[in-house]
């Protein structure tokens, strides 16, 4: 299996502006100047949040899809992160897994804020979303889905794990920052996987303050990435297979995982 390489954005996102994020996120995608598989940007990179899904929704065919396209094309990776998507009118926070040829897959978030009003107007997803780069399971999600860790649970059937890669693209606030980092370690080391969770910094419009703490971690727990708190930053980093599957061989604790069924509390039965 081939090593995977993914770049990391930690940015600041302007207030309820697409355009300006837009421009802001191509020149920054532009800059990167190594190969790189995979390229992830925050949560709602092109709004923020929270913001009026009324007035920011987008559709599966709007301009911010497009844009992902043309750079997912241009530069030959796949890109992703999420935006305010309007579908069957209703509105999700909707990660776009965007391809290199231009098709895309998507992942709603399941785990909508209720202490942060999102709920109020944000429907939740119902499926997970695992998809294939390079041969590598990578199963994408969203902020809040962090703290459930049911929801994010690798499973072991038939010798082989459901993935390889868990990747979380958020806004997550800076009062909020050690648990962030305690519970990225701990989606890594319970579920024998690389995780990358990738965050965003500065001010929003309601005064909420973002240290980023955007972070790759492998599945002993480490941090392989450079990334600085506070500040803007992009970094490529290259994830071994070969590790991966030679500390899941040496330690498979997948043998003695718990077999369960998720169930949605929220459909009657």
């Amino acid at each position: 299996m081939q090593d995977l390489k993914i770049t990391i954005i930690q940015s600041e996102i302007a207030w309820e502006n697409p355009e300006k994020n837009i421009n802001h996120f191509n020149k920054k995608i532009d800059e990167i100047n190594s190969d790189t598989d995979l390229i992830i940007l925050p949560e709602v990179f092109n709004t923020g949040f929270p913001v009026d899904p009324n007035n920011f929704a987008e559709t599966l065919n709007g301009k911010t899809v497009n844009w992902l396209r043309q750079k997912a094309v241009e530069k030959n990776c796949v890109i992703t992160g999420s935006l305010l998507i309007e579908e069957n009118k209703k509105f999700y926070n909707c990660l776009i897994w965007m391809q290199a040829n231009g098709s895309f897959k998507t992942y709603k978030k399941r785990h909508v804020f209720q202490l942060g009003d999102e709920s109020d107007l944000i429907s939740p997803g119902k499926e997970k979303l695992i998809v294939e780069l390079k041969g590598w399971k990578i199963c994408p999600m969203i902020c809040f889905d962090l703290r459930f860790p049911v929801w994010s649970k690798n499973q072991y059937i038939n010798n082989k794990f459901e993935y390889d890669l868990l990747i979380y693209v958020a806004n997550w606030p800076a009062q909020r920052s050690y648990p962030w980092k305690q519970l990225l370690i701990s989606r890594a080391i319970e579920n024998l996987s690389y995780v990358a969770g990738v965050n965003r910094v500065g001010t929003d419009g309601q005064e909420n303050k973002y240290l980023g703490n955007s972070a790759v971690i492998d599945p002993k727990g480490k941090i392989i990435s450079n990334i600085i708190p506070g500040k803007e930053q992009t970094e490529t980093i290259k994830l071994s297979y070969k590790n991966l599957e030679s500390f899941r061989n040496d330690f498979n604790v997948g043998y003695d995982w718990d077999d369960f069924e998720f169930i949605d509390r929220n459909i009657k039965r």
